[in-house]
């Protein structure tokens, strides 16, 4: 008997010391896992039930707040993100959900945002640990995104305005877009209705409003790629920079490796031109720069485009999507075949690009061939007013020599002054460099997605600007459909919006 009991003590002192060290392993260990899990309802209960920072534009206008919910209820929480500025801003400052979580600023600096214990500055903060949230202040404007939600008002197409110099968003903008209120009420069947609706692809466009074509979609950026063909020269095969090359109105069928007897490679208007690169880039010549690009190689023109940030996922500090890495001549595409390489040099098949990409190809000539890495946060403070965090401007990649970046720039000042672009009306004050693009898209290319991009003033820039409207009626161009609003985008910078 007495053996029986001391292998039953032997055991119960076993089972207290596991238990002992589970409790550790519970309570010390795995303490921070647990306390941060976010199926842990006393996470969910802190994150909605306590006040969170504010989210503010560059001129101080309030685009994100938490009030207390004026009328509480037993499934209610105590607070509610509410969103002033509605739609406007909605694609950058995303919303924060109960079923459905955080999206944009409110997920990347949500950990700023979020209530959290305040450093001890004073002895009195050592015994009541103190709790705030903080302010985060973004680097675009309320002004400057009313006038782009104003040109694009009624139409699909995306529209990015940013400082070359540091990399800071100024305005991103585009159609269609969502009300992020309707995501962040006390009712879950509210949330998920606006949920579906925001997340469900219009049947005629494709689009979905939940997704930003700014910075979350790419198109064929047409000719405006023609700027990455010609950088390439300059860069890779400096002897092709004045190299005339033949004139054609069309590229005769089987001129190329890979292309059909029967499918030339035509002139936009089938008139014929060729020539030099200072030729040819003003007129935007689709036969020379298609064959400008073969004579380059696809080595050196896949440098170039990943140079500006092509086949990478861009630095930006928004959540992430699939579409939004820009593609130049990817192997699934081209397959090796030389009319696929002549087509892509121009912005066509085997190129897609964002709206934010190709304002950093603008942005890189006109920084002097140094492409920035693309910011929306300016700054956070607490709620003391004292500067937490500070966005320091970075480069990305140098795309370009500071010659080549010159030579780019006085060209497409020759887009505006007697190419496609001349006849958008740019004051010569403005000293705007610009080129356009107009790619041909649909079934038998019965539409177009019509570009421009742009940076002014051309001797010191302070903006750089992209906007690409898809679905347009083939007999439209980037110059004409693009054009007006890069004019009005640039003309409310420079007069200080």
């Amino acid at each position: 008997m007495a053996g029986r009991i001391r292998w039953l003590g032997l055991g119960m002192v076993v089972c207290f010391l596991a238990l002992f060290l589970q409790l550790n392993n519970v309570q010390v260990r795995e303490a921070h896992k647990y306390a941060t899990d976010p199926a842990n309802p006393a996470i969910t209960s802190a994150e909605y039930d306590q006040p969170r920072g504010i989210i503010q534009s560059a001129d101080g206008v309030v685009l994100a707040q938490s009030l207390p919910v004026k009328k509480p209820c037993s499934v209610c929480y105590k607070y509610q993100r509410i969103y002033p500025t509605g739609s406007l801003f909605s694609q950058i400052t995303g919303y924060l959900s109960f079923d459905k979580g955080a999206t944009g600023v409110e997920d990347i600096y949500d950990s700023f945002l979020a209530q959290h214990n305040r450093p001890v500055k004073t002895i009195g903060d050592l015994l009541t640990t103190p709790v705030e949230t903080d302010t985060v202040t973004l680097t675009l404007s309320s002004k400057l995104q009313q006038t782009a939600e104003q040109a694009l008002a009624g139409r699909d197409g995306a529209i990015v305005v940013l400082d070359p110099t540091t990399g800071a968003i100024l305005a991103m903008y585009s159609n269609p877009t969502f009300d992020p209120n309707p995501l962040a009420v006390n009712n879950s069947i509210t949330e998920n209705n606006a949920y579906v609706a925001d997340n469900t692809k219009n049947p005629v466009s494709g689009f979905t409003p939940a997704t930003s074509l700014a910075y979350q979609d790419f198109f064929q950026p047409g000719s405006t790629f023609k700027v990455v063909t010609a950088t390439a020269a300059y860069q890779y095969a400096p002897k092709l920079v004045n190299t005339p090359i033949p004139s054609y109105s069309c590229i005769p069928g089987g001129t190329l490796e890979g292309q059909g007897q029967n499918s030339p490679l035509c002139n936009d208007g089938g008139s014929s031109c060729g020539g030099t690169i200072a030729q040819m880039l003003p007129p935007s010549c689709d036969p020379g720069f298609a064959l400008l690009g073969t004579k380059v190689g696809a080595v050196s023109m896949q440098a170039e485009a990943q140079s500006f940030g092509f086949n990478q996922q861009p630095p930006i500090d928004l959540p992430h999507s699939l579409f939004e890495v820009s593609q130049f001549l990817q192997a699934s595409c081209w397959g090796g075949h030389e009319i696929f390489l002549a087509y892509s040099s121009i912005g066509q098949d085997c190129t897609l690009a964002s709206p934010l990409q190709m304002a950093l190809v603008a942005a890189g000539i006109a920084n002097g061939g140094v492409v920035m890495t693309p910011h929306v946060m300016y700054q956070v403070r607490d709620s003391q007013n004292n500067l937490v965090e500070q966005y320091q401007p970075t480069a990305w990649h140098r795309a370009a020599s500071p010659a080549t970046a010159s030579a780019l720039s006085n060209l497409m000042l020759d887009v505006v002054k007697f190419g496609t672009a001349s006849g958008d009306g740019f004051p010569a004050s403005e000293d705007v460099a610009a080129k356009t693009g107009t790619a041909q898209t649909g079934q038998g290319n019965t539409l177009t997605t019509d570009w421009m991009i742009a940076f002014a003033p051309a001797s010191n820039p302070t903006v750089a600007v992209a906007v690409a409207m898809p679905h347009q009626p083939k007999d439209l161009t980037g110059a004409i459909v693009a054009g007006p609003i890069v004019k009005t985008m640039i003309h409310a910078v420079l007069s200080g919006q």
